[in-house]
């Protein structure tokens, strides 16, 4: 197996950091963007792209913007850029000083873009309460949207991702889960090739190497794996730690697969009988939902 995915670990120290500077309520879910990906290249390229856009855009109106997160948030750059680009005309104050009023704008403006671009509540990327936190990667995601729909000549540079963690605070604690995030473009989108194919040239090719996929069969390995990378804390009496019979195998798997789809990482049917028995094309399909979400970093 790729050892990439089994290096793809929670970095404690932006935890607490994130921590120190933020309350997260119950139930709440959060995503920022790791400090090992601020100093990336390609994403100071997008960021610089997208304040000298804006710049031009709204050079006439004398606005000028040189942080997308300190100057984006009270939406008065936003609301300027919409009317500038779509001609839109929002029933919403120029300025808005209290946070209440910038949040009341925030909506406005947003329920403006998503109608325009035809997107779907469940298709954004960003929130009023993520852009009026001053979040960078929500920002990003709605200013690259705009400028696709209405500037789609605009030169992106191709493929800008970002490592991300993700801290939820659930009944059970906090839970935090690592990933990498397009901004522009996507590596599956460029890959074009199915997992299905993949795994039958794998199979058909390189057989040998699958043989530590049989060390699943019992469910342990992937029920620790999938508590490590997905921060649960799972307890020794929840599972059979040295499974003696099929039920309790049978028992761990399920337990097992009940994570991932609660996780929204399985969204196919699987028959945990076919792991226990050792089924490699099952057992891999189980496996690539974990290392699709983790799998490692462009260089």
């Amino acid at each position: 197996m790729d050892a990439d995915f089994l290096n793809a670990f929670t970095q404690p120290a932006a935890v607490n950091q994130f921590l120190v500077e933020n309350v997260i309520t119950p139930g709440e879910k959060r995503k920022l963007i790791k400090p090992t990906s601020s100093n990336n290249p390609k994403l100071e390229q997008l960021k610089l792209l997208l304040i000298d856009w804006i710049n031009t855009t709204l050079k006439e109106e004398h606005i000028v913007v040189k942080s997308l997160e300190e100057d984006l948030y009270d939406g008065l750059v936003l609301h300027h850029l919409l009317e500038n680009l779509g001609s839109l005309k929002l029933d919403v104050d120029k300025i808005a000083l209290t946070e209440k009023k910038q949040r009341q704008k925030l909506s406005v403006i947003l329920e403006a873009v998503a109608k325009c671009l035809q997107l779907e509540e469940s298709q954004l990327k960003w929130s009023v309460e993520a852009i009026l936190a001053k979040d960078l990667l929500s920002t990003l995601h709605l200013l690259v949207a705009i400028a696709k729909h209405f500037q789609p000549s605009l030169a992106f540079p191709p493929n800008v991702h970002v490592e991300t963690i993700t801290i939820e605070n659930t009944s059970k604690g906090l839970k935090t889960a690592n990933g990498v995030e397009y901004i522009t473009g996507s590596k599956e989108n460029s890959e074009e090739q199915s997992t299905d194919d993949a795994f039958d040239e794998l199979f058909s090719r390189a057989p040998e190497r699958l043989d530590d996929v049989k060390k699943f069969a019992d469910g342990v390995i992937l029920l620790l794996l999938i508590g490590h990378l997905e921060g649960y804390f799972l307890n020794l009496r929840d599972f059979f730690l040295t499974p003696a019979s099929t039920t309790e195998m049978l028992h761990n798997v399920n337990l097992a697969l009940d994570l991932l789809t609660d996780g929204g990482l399985l969204n196919f049917s699987v028959n945990s009988e076919d792991i226990v028995k050792g089924d490699l094309k099952t057992t891999m399909r189980v496996l690539y939902c974990l290392y699709s979400k983790y799998k490692a970093k462009e260089t």
